[in-house]
């Protein structure tokens, strides 16, 4: 989805919940969207730990710094720039201040960008398996699946590299422990590679499902937006609750355990035991969507 930078900010965004209520933004991964209800359902909505009859939420989609003819991304577009349509966003909706702003993943990453750019902008931030600046790891491991996605753009097979990338990605999003479990029935089956042909299709399922609506220069702009994302929590005040997923490769408890000890307003750090690693806040919302709603009704280190 090509960005058009004249267009409205609001015109990316969506807001649902009780009119006149405290607004609260929330952003997911590179995969979601202005429906937060959407993608995250068991977090987001009526009775959900974000009450949508208490409180108004604003979702947004990413800008992804356009299209190129040859299906690259026309410009970079990074973290602080996501920030900063948010603030538009809000400034169109005539919101000063928002009473949290809830991120999971790349959307963490936006949520620490805005605290560095906007100090006095949302009385509190919930940052979800998301560190001030992306792990060499992580960063290796999207570095290859952007360039198999370039390799595909070169070849004319675009979909199938991008599909293969999702499915690259998806081992890092899961843990070993989930994939261990997930697939010991066919480990336990006489046939011999039952397991590998389970596996495999598994990956193939949610790279060709990711593959048939994200377009490659969208891909490659989000992704590369990760890596590029830098903040200095020595310059961000505002009371945050920083949450580390059990077995994330992607960001590893050491970084949210530095997050929170250069963070340089009242922060919190929970770290909550989980099955499936950096997907856990999708895969096992009841986690993540207790420590969320305690945040929403008593502010961070009170």
């Amino acid at each position: 989805m090509p960005d058009n930078a004249s267009t409205s900010a609001l015109d990316h965004c969506l807001v649902t919940g009780r009119p006149g209520a405290p607004v609260v933004v929330v952003l997911g991964g590179i995969s979601a969207g202005r429906d937060v209800r959407g993608w995250w359902p068991g977090v987001v909505g009526e009775g959900r730990p974000v009450n949508t009859r208490e409180f108004r939420v604003l979702g947004a989609d990413f800008l992804d710094g356009g299209e190129r003819a040859d299906g690259r991304p026309e410009r970079a577009v990074t973290t602080h720039d996501q920030a900063e349509r948010i603030a538009a966003a809000l400034d169109e909706h005539g919101v000063e201040r928002v009473h949290a702003f809830i991120g999971a993943s790349y959307g963490g990453m936006v949520a620490l960008a805005f605290a560095e750019r906007y100090p006095d902008r949302a009385d509190q931030l919930v940052v979800v398996s998301a560190p001030a600046e992306a792990h060499p790891m992580a960063t290796a491991w999207r570095s290859l699946q952007r360039r198999i996605v370039e390799l595909g753009l070169e070849t004319g097979r675009a979909r199938d590299a991008l599909a293969i990338a999702r499915g690259l990605a998806m081992t890092t999003y899961r843990s070993a422990e989930e994939f261990g479990t997930r697939f010991a029935a066919s480990r336990a089956r006489p046939e011999a590679g039952a397991e590998e042909r389970d596996v495999e299709t598994y990956l193939l399922h949610h790279g060709e499902k990711f593959a048939a609506w994200m377009a490659p220069s969208r891909f490659l702009a989000l992704s590369l937006s990760s890596d590029l994302h830098r903040v200095d929590p020595a310059r961000c005040t505002t009371p945050a609750l920083f949450v580390a997923a059990r077995g994330d490769t992607i960001v590893p408890r050491e970084q949210s355990q530095t997050l929170h000890s250069h963070w340089a307003g009242r922060s919190r750090l929970v770290e909550t035991h989980t099955h499936t690693g950096h997907d856990a806040f999708l895969a096992e919302p009841q986690h993540v969507g207790a420590l969320i709603h305690e945040a929403l009704t008593r502010k961070v280190g009170s």
